[in-house]
């Protein structure tokens, strides 16, 4: 593997990798790197954790000029508010010794403030799509200078449906621009996006969406129901050497909020949770909590399973087997980071062993079940969702199907029209003898000559 030094870096951008303790790159950083020097449009698959923000900021910073122009030349997308932050503070590290402006806007705060901003001046915008389309139709901010368009997490972008967004946005570029993509999956979407807006790009793909990660050991439990897990997730949290650092992924925002009281009494000084529903300081705060240690556990919804560098993450436990397979792996993508040994552990109940199944078929990899703990207690208390759904029978308040009461009668001739297209007007002519068409004025004329 190739050294820093061998990219041929600048000496600014040198020191501040020297300063940030890395001596080689990556395998997306190393083959990325000459490709986007070139202004070649790029799209780069590759997993999470691999360093692709860096992948796609040391070219760009390389050839970046000092410039006094107000408009940003280099616009970078991502999907939720907090990548933003943490793509711009990423920049922030290895623009250290570079004269360079940078800019994070995002939804949920005040735009106006963010407006202020722009109007002093700004190099590089990180931005949400759709804080960055409200800048742009306020005409705040200007997209005739881009020179540089980066799209990271673009299959996340995608899936939370900002596609409408993203065409809006591509029209207000200018055409000659270089198009950067980074995705950690290569879907029908994001292929229909390159096809439609990439000129010849180059691919590179560093590994496929499917292969388990070697440093991360998987293990899982068969489960019976939502309360059974709770009781085992609460067992295991128990050692508190072992799972230091806990991300615990859920499917949904009712499944985060019900997992996060059903801990909260017993884990309350050590349990916060995120999700899309939280106001942007509360999830901000979370987020710093558990990154610095402050909280043990945190609890997350599949929005935050993409792009977040939180380190040292011991354990992923996956408390709901995800639908699509992929979720499967970004999930797990948060532990073992820079090549350090990552464990997670996934339930599943029985109409989850399907989802299972797939998502071994994809990494071609058979996980692990472990016998369930004698301590953990089998619940019988079931969620609103799992509850057998009650059949009414004989409910003298329900029509029965396929029968009409002594009242039915059948429409009469005149209320049973049949919409004829066409033809109504026709039908219309006839009756009243109108023209045909406006235009037709000596239509009943010449009938009446008849």
């Amino acid at each position: 593997m190739s050294t820093f030094q061998e990219l041929n870096l600048s000496n600014q951008l040198q020191y501040a990798v020297n300063d940030l303790g890395f001596k080689q790159p990556t395998p997306i950083q190393e083959q990325s790197f000459n490709v986007i020097l070139s202004g070649k449009d790029m799209v780069g698959i590759a997993q999470t954790g691999t360093g692709k923000t860096f992948a796609y900021m040391l070219p760009i910073l390389r050839d970046l000029k000092f410039s006094k122009q107000e408009t940003p030349r280099v616009l970078v997308m991502v999907p939720t508010r907090e990548l933003v932050l943490q793509v711009a503070e990423e920049i922030e590290k290895i623009a250290k010794y570079i004269n360079v402006r940078v800019l994070g806007v995002y939804g949920g705060t005040n735009i106006n403030t963010q407006k202020q901003a722009i109007a002093q001046g700004v190099d590089i915008i990180v931005a949400t799509p759709g804080r960055l389309y409200d800048l742009a139709l306020s005409r705040t901010l200007k997209m005739k200078s881009i020179q540089k368009l980066v799209i990271d997490e673009v299959d996340v972008m995608l899936d939370l449906g900002f596609r409408f967004q993203l065409m809006n946005i591509f029209e207000i570029l200018p055409v000659r621009r270089q198009n950067i993509m980074f995705s950690a999956t290569m879907t029908e979407d994001v292929d229909l996006l390159i096809t439609d807006y990439f000129k010849t790009p180059e691919k590179i793909s560093i590994a496929l969406s499917g292969t388990p990660l070697d440093n991360i050991s998987q293990v899982s439990y068969n489960v019976i129901n939502f309360y059974t897990k709770v009781n085992l997730v609460s067992h295991l949290l128990e050692d508190k050497d072992a799972f230091s650092k806990v991300l615990i992924f859920v499917s949904n925002k009712r499944s985060a909020d019900r997992l996060f009281e059903a801990l909260n009494e017993r884990y309350n000084d050590e349990l916060c949770v995120i999700h899309s529903n939280k106001t942007q300081n509360y999830r901000i705060r979370s987020i710093n909590q558990f990154d610095k240690g402050e909280n043990r556990i945190l609890v997350a919804t599949d929005v935050m399973a993409r792009g977040l560098d939180l380190d040292e993450i011991s354990h992923v436990i996956n408390f709901d087997t995800p639908s699509f397979p992929e979720n499967y792996m970004h999930r797990i993508g948060r532990t073992g980071r820079a090549e350090k040994e990552g464990r997670t552990i996934l339930f599943s109940t029985e109409k989850e062993q399907e989802a299972k199944d797939t998502i071994e078929a994809l990494m071609d990899f058979k996980i692990p079940v472990l016998e369930l703990p004698s301590e953990v207690e089998i619940s019988d208390q079931l969620t609103p969702e799992e509850r057998p759904k009650e059949v009414e029978i004989d409910n003298p308040h329900k029509r029965k199907e396929d029968t009409v009461g002594a009242a039915f009668h059948e429409k009469s001739e005149k209320n049973s029209q049949v919409n004829e297209g066409g033809s109504y007007r026709r039908l219309i002519a006839k009756k009243y003898k109108k023209p045909r068409t406006r235009g037709d004025k000596n239509y009943n004329k010449r009938n009446k000559k008849k």
